[in-house]
């Protein structure tokens, strides 16, 4: 697979989201692991986590821990394989979300995650998402502070406008190497922040990449389009979605979510997948 750059950590150039194998119907752990083996299998070597990837209030953490069995069950080197994981955002087992972006938190939460992924320093670690109950520069300083701390190997923010984006890497004195936002066939909003990502050698991880490409009602005329041009490569509509993404600019690095060997070696077919400039521009047209 083709790689792209994460801090001073080439990737393939797609990853794996692992929180459909955590939450709400997730699948039986032997199916999951099998889907990480197959994207270890395919080339990919950068997996997505987070403490709040859990369905039940007693279970914090249950991604994580289930990635990293999986990553330490696997027959081949994994000397490569990043795992990124993030704190900030809560589940009380409800089914709803909340938030807690105070430094205490913050870094207890880091502690935590260090011994479920049973590492040394993570490998990359990224605050959720924004508390508005909390100024932005004390979350980001928390960061800062494990990273200089040494818990943590990069830095990275998720769900951030473009002012954090900027507010972010100055507060981590220009380490900032990755931002997680959603982005995708249905969700564009994002493009101001992958533009910026694009502008100051930040990798950009777009979250849920296949949004709608998998519901036709969801895309309507949208998706048409990503199916005919996936008629005329003998791809899945999925693939040109990814494809489309990673033609985006060199940062991107899609990180699709996925609980099935079969879906993840699709997504991961992507990588090598060449669109041409017509079939990009009517893509963005769509």
């Amino acid at each position: 697979m083709q790689t792209r750059t994460i801090g001073d950590v080439q990737v393939g150039a797609i990853g794996l989201g692992g929180m459909p194998m955590s939450i709400e119907g997730r699948p039986d752990e032997e199916r999951s692991v099998a889907a990480v083996h197959a994207a270890l299998d395919a080339g990919v070597t950068l997996i997505d986590t987070a403490d709040a990837y859990h369905r039940d209030a007693h279970e914090v953490g249950h991604n994580e821990s289930l990635i990293a069995r999986a990553v330490a069950s696997y027959g081949g080197d994994t000397s490569d394989v990043l795992i990124a994981t993030k704190g900030g955002h809560l589940r009380p087992g409800d089914g709803s979300w909340t938030l807690d972006g105070s430094p205490e938190y913050l870094k207890r939460a880091c502690d935590a995650s260090l011994e479920r992924l049973g590492v040394e320093a993570i490998g990359l670690y990224q605050f959720h998402r924004p508390d508005p109950k909390v100024p932005y520069e004390e979350s980001v300083g928390a960061i800062r502070d494990l990273l200089d701390a040494g818990k943590i190997r990069h830095a990275g923010i998720s769900n951030a406008n473009p002012a954090q984006i900027r507010q972010a890497s100055e507060i981590l004195g220009g380490r900032l190497v990755s931002v997680q936002n959603q982005f995708s066939p249905a969700f564009r909003s994002s493009e101001p922040e992958l533009e910026l990502c694009a502008e100051l050698g930040i990798a950009f991880l777009p979250w849920s990449p296949l949004g709608g490409i998998s519901n036709a009602g969801e895309l309507g005329s949208r998706y048409a389009v990503f199916a005919e041009v996936a008629d005329g490569h003998g791809v899945s509509p999925q693939q040109v979605c990814l494809a489309w993404i990673l033609a985006k600019a060199p940062v991107t690095i899609p990180i699709p979510g996925s609980s099935r060997p079969e879906t993840i070696r699709d997504s991961a077919a992507a990588a090598e997948l060449k669109l041409s400039e017509e079939e990009l521009s009517r893509l963005n047209a769509a």
